[in-house]
């Protein structure tokens, strides 16, 4: 009896079957199909011997090798978090679990965005201080508590945009906590957590608009104002009106940032909070021209200055440490401003405005204004003048600081004593 034609193939396949060797189902031959593990790790509570008992959270990571290692790191105190869910849900433990289940993020909840924020605060803040501090702060009163419990996908861009429309803060703040929002989904997408980042669409209107124009002095107030200063406070302010860094440049000047013989000072730190960091950007870092009258000026404050190892110019005699600026600020610079009959509030960023200001004065060009301002915006101008523009900025600077000190510019004579000694 002949086989029909549609049977004769499953017939085949059967024998095939059978007279191959019998293989175990073993995990191993059907990996393909087993489910992922996710790490949860795991919280136990651990007295101390002196302070308050504290949570401890557990888990496995590969090291360098791929070999698994315990960990174990401190989450806070029963006194933050007085339950285990309480626990679980820290930023700490949220962004931990994030990395360890990079693979399988929804297993951990990475769909909640504070478990993003949290990976984002380990991983991915800036180290320069008053950056960090600006963003914690903007994490802790305005991110966080209107966003960590939203899922990613439900962060919709006109619901952001709503939320920032309706704050009660600046624009220019607004737009600050918009980019922030950005660099952290920037990082989500880098994750693979998210396939596109919702805030690009996110508009802030006026967003580089100050709500207070920048206080300007004239030359003649500044000229006012220096009698009122007592050292060395007297000659920080100098510094800042004659060469107009930022504050924290100054309090950070060291002896050997300058070269007096050339007549040239390398800004290349900051201190923000008695905290010695880099400067604001990277075209921050750069020289500027020394004006004879400030050279001398520099030469006279050498030689009262409290002596420290770094070579501060501006050390606190009791910490040997720079000085806070806020509290010069407060005491010494406003107080000033009242005796010298000077209308609002003065204070150090005003003497930067301020130097801007002089320099539309003496007719110094846009370009040239930029280097001696040291903007971020300066670099196509520096790639295209090269150094061209160094005898520019010199003249420039020496037209202000002539300005500014009346013309009590010191003979040659002078600042060769000056220099001699």
């Amino acid at each position: 009896m002949a086989v029909p034609g549609f049977l004769f193939g499953s017939v085949a396949a059967v024998w095939i079957m059978l007279k191959e060797p019998l293989v175990p189902l073993t995990r191993k031959r059907f990996s393909l199909f087993t489910r992922t593990r996710y790490q949860y790790g795991s919280l136990e509570t651990k007295e101390r011997k002196k302070g308050k008992e504290v949570w401890e959270f557990r888990y496995y990571e590969p090291d360098a090798q791929g070999e698994r290692q315990r960990r174990a790191i401190t989450i806070g105190s029963r006194e933050d978090y007085p339950t285990e869910s309480a626990a679980r849900k820290s930023p700490v433990v949220q962004a931990i679990l994030l990395r360890l289940n990079a693979e399988q993020p929804s297993a951990v909840g990475a769909g909640n965005f504070g478990a993003v924020i949290a990976r984002y605060e380990q991983e991915e803040m800036p180290e320069r201080y008053s950056t960090k501090s600006a963003y914690q702060s903007y994490i802790k009163n305005q991110i966080r508590p209107r966003w960590a419990g939203t899922q990613m996908s439900a962060i919709k861009p006109m619901a952001v945009e709503d939320w920032l429309k309706n704050m009660t803060l600046a624009p220019k703040t607004k737009s600050h906590v918009r980019s922030l929002m950005h660099t952290i989904f920037q990082c989500a997408e880098r994750w693979e957590l998210i396939e596109k980042n919702p805030i690009k669409l996110v508009r802030v209107r006026g967003g580089s608009k100050r709500l207070k124009t920048p206080r300007v002095i004239a030359p003649e107030q500044f000229h006012s104002l220096l009698p009122f200063i007592r050292e060395p406070y007297r000659t920080m302010v100098l510094i800042a009106g004659c060469l107009g860094l930022r504050v924290s440049e100054i309090a950070a000047l060291q002896w050997r940032d300058f070269d007096f013989a050339g007549g040239t000072l390398l800004i290349q730190r900051s201190v923000v909070h008695g905290r010695v960091g880099d400067v604001k950007t990277e075209y921050s870092r750069d020289s500027v021209p020394l004006d004879t009258a400030v050279v001398a000026a520099l030469m006279l404050h050498q030689k009262g200055c409290i002596p420290t190892p770094e070579g501060w110019l501006f050390a606190n005699p009791v910490t040997g440490r720079p000085y806070h600026q806020e509290e010069i600020q407060k005491n010494h610079i406003r107080p000033a401003g009242v005796e010298a009959e000077i209308d609002g509030d003065i204070g150090w960023h005003t003497f930067r405005h301020s130097y801007r200001s002089w320099l539309d004065d003496t007719g110094t060009p846009l370009t040239v204004q930029k280097e001696l301002m040291r903007h971020a915006s300066i670099q196509t101008t520096m790639n295209i003048y090269g150094k061209a523009m160094t005898d520019s900025k010199r003249q420039a600077h020496s037209k202000v600081v002539e300005m500014v000190l009346k013309g009590s510019k010191p003979s040659e004579k002078t600042l060769i004593s000056a220099i001699g000694s």
